[in-house]
Order: C-alpha cells, then structure tokens, then sequence
C-alpha cells in the first residue's frame, strides 16, 4: 500500500445464505440510497463501517458466547457485520436469547436511534455466538479515493426469525435471490461481482462453508495491469475467484475508474 494513502476505514459484511430443497442458496441483497456518498444506488450486501462499540464488546467475555482463539479485532469485525445486519436489513443472526421478532424490530429501532448495541445486549439478557459468521474473503483497495476500506466479508446462515426488510433509509429496498440470480442484475460494484461469483460455485450452505475455508484469507487489492495497451483490473488467481481480471473501462467501482493508476502485479 502507498505511504501517501489514507488509511482505510475498518468495515464488516455479511453474506447470509438461505437453503432451498430445489436449488442453490439464496441471498438478501439491498439497494442503497441514491443519496448515499459510496455505492450509490448500488446493490450491496448489508455492512458497514466498524464503531468504537464494537471494539468495547470484543474486549468484555460476557457477551460473547464463544470467541475463544479469535483475537479482539476479528471479534469486533464480526460483532459489526451483525449489528449492521440488524440495522439494514431486520434480521438477527447468531444472536441467542431472541424470543420474538417484535425484538428484533426493537433492536433496530433503537439501534438507529444511536443506542450502543452494548447496552441492548444487557437489556434483553443476549448473547453473540460468532462462530456462526464463517470468514470468507477480506478486501482493501490501493488507490486514492474519499471513501476507502479495509472490509472483512463473512458468511453466515440466514436466521430462522425475522424478516428481511430494508430500513427506508440507507438501503431503500431488499432483493432475495441466488448469487447467479444477482450476477444477471446491474448496479454491482467490483468485489460485491467477484465475491458473488465466488459464492456461486456452492450448491449448498455446507458447499459455502468449505470454499470459505479452502482459501488463505489474504487481502484483496486489485491492481491495473495493461494488456495491449489496454487497462485491465485484476486480482490474485489463487484465492478461488473465478473471475480474476476484467476490463476497465466495463468496473463498477461507485467510483471515477480514472482516478485509479496503473501500477504492476502485487508479488
């Protein structure tokens, strides 16, 4: 990474997978505000960025279930890619002591009133149990651009309560559908594509689980690369990707390409 750069936000997404008895896993995806900054209009997986919160949960042993081997940041990346789930879309992944969906619908709401999600686990008497969340791939870009970040994706199954709705306000509608299903559709930035291909080689949640963990976790930063004089986008071969280079000028980056430089293959 350039030492000019700004450093990248820290940022958590999570890929929930729904099984079917007829076909491959289906996937909540929403649509983000056209007046959101980044990725307007775009449609993404529910994420964001890390808080001050996060890390406060991930260094108390109390509202972790089993975070045993992991260390504080992984523990907060996925406390975020849960309370993220819960904002945007409504729905409460790995986490135990939920009775009601009404509760989920709590969680939200006061969430989004600006209630540290601290003091919500206390209250209802829950618990996180992120073993659940299967990492699955890690990205940061190497260009200068007003938004960057340092995003962990994760995958986990989709909760048996709840309902996927999108919150009117960040997210402006919630699509189900498989990962195939959503390659077809337009409005998909370069690693929500790459990571929706990737997850597509899985007929199953348990096909997904072990892709996730055939690959080494390395960052992701796509690098441009000339190929007869003209700019490709490409990404490492050996992280199961099956697409790993595309043209330029055809990136959906949510994003001015120009303002991307040229530089050689990372080692």
């Amino acid at each position: 990474m350039s030492d000019d750069l700004p450093p990248a936000a820290l940022a958590a997404t999570l890929i929930l997978l729904r099984e079917r008895r007829d076909g491959p896993p289906e996937i909540p995806m929403i649509g983000r505000s056209a007046r959101m900054r980044f990725a307007a209009s775009r449609m993404v997986f529910p994420g964001g960025r890390l808080d001050a919160d996060d890390f406060a949960i991930a260094a108390r042993g109390d509202l972790v279930a089993d975070a045993e081997g992991l260390d504080e940041a992984e523990i907060a990346h996925r406390v975020a890619a849960v309370r993220e789930t819960i904002e945007e879309i409504g729905l409460a992944p790995c986490v135990a002591g939920l009775d009601t969906a009404a509760q989920i619908g709590e969680l939200r709401e006061r969430l989004h009133a600006g209630e540290p999600l601290t003091r919500l686990l206390e209250t209802h008497g829950l618990t996180l149990h992120l073993r659940e969340l299967h990492p699955f791939s890690r990205w940061r870009p190497d260009h200068a651009l007003t938004h960057r970040f340092d995003t962990r994706f994760y995958i986990a199954r989709v909760p048996e309560m709840g309902e996927a709705v999108a919150d009117g306000g960040e997210s402006v509608h919630c699509r189900w559908g498989t990962a195939r299903e959503h390659l077809s559709q337009s409005g998909l930035i370069f690693p929500t594509q790459r990571n929706l291909e990737r997850i597509a080689q899985a007929a199953s949640w348990a096909e997904a689980v072990e892709i996730s963990a055939r690959y080494p976790m390395e960052v992701v930063t796509p690098w441009v690369e000339e190929r007869d004089g003209v700019p490709w986008l490409h990404i490492p071969e050996h992280l199961g990707y099956p697409v790993t280079a595309q043209l330029l000028s055809e990136v959906d980056r949510a994003m001015d390409p120009r303002r991307l430089p040229s530089t050689s293959a990372p080692g």
